[in-house]
């Protein structure tokens, strides 16, 4: 076996069509063709990809307990600057780092539900007005 790269990441929502416009205006994502399931959800996809990347699955109760070990998800991303400036015009609280050796830069913030998500960004980027 072979592991050829990651798929896509998985979150619940307690309110639909709040997750979809939260991934569609703060990352961009868009949403796409999901197979008929007996589920209510959405699959989300970045760019021209072919494969989503984000299945937002709803009408299922939130967990208690986290489950599982995953702590969060990261995608790359590019202009750090519009990624903070789309945060702030939504009122949505963030921690910027930059990695000492690499220089990559680091936006962690949460979803409506509370799903963890880091953004990363080249060290080529300026860096940003706070």
């Amino acid at each position: 076996m072979t592991i050829e790269g990651m798929n896509h990441f998985t979150v619940i929502s307690s309110d639909l069509e709040r997750s979809k416009a939260f991934y569609s205006e703060i990352l961009g994502l868009h949403e796409g063709y999901r197979p008929p399931m007996d589920s209510t959800g959405a699959w989300l996809y970045a760019g021209d990809q072919k494969h989503s990347i984000l299945h937002i699955m709803a009408e299922r109760p939130m967990p208690e307990q986290a489950p599982g070990v995953i702590d969060h998800m990261a995608f790359t991303a590019s202009n750090l600057q519009s990624a903070i400036d789309t945060l702030k015009q939504h009122n949505i609280v963030y921690k910027l780092n930059q990695m000492q050796e690499l220089g990559v830069w680091q936006l962690f913030f949460y979803d409506p539900d509370g799903a963890k998500i880091e953004l990363d960004f080249a060290a080529e980027e300026p860096a940003p007005v706070e």
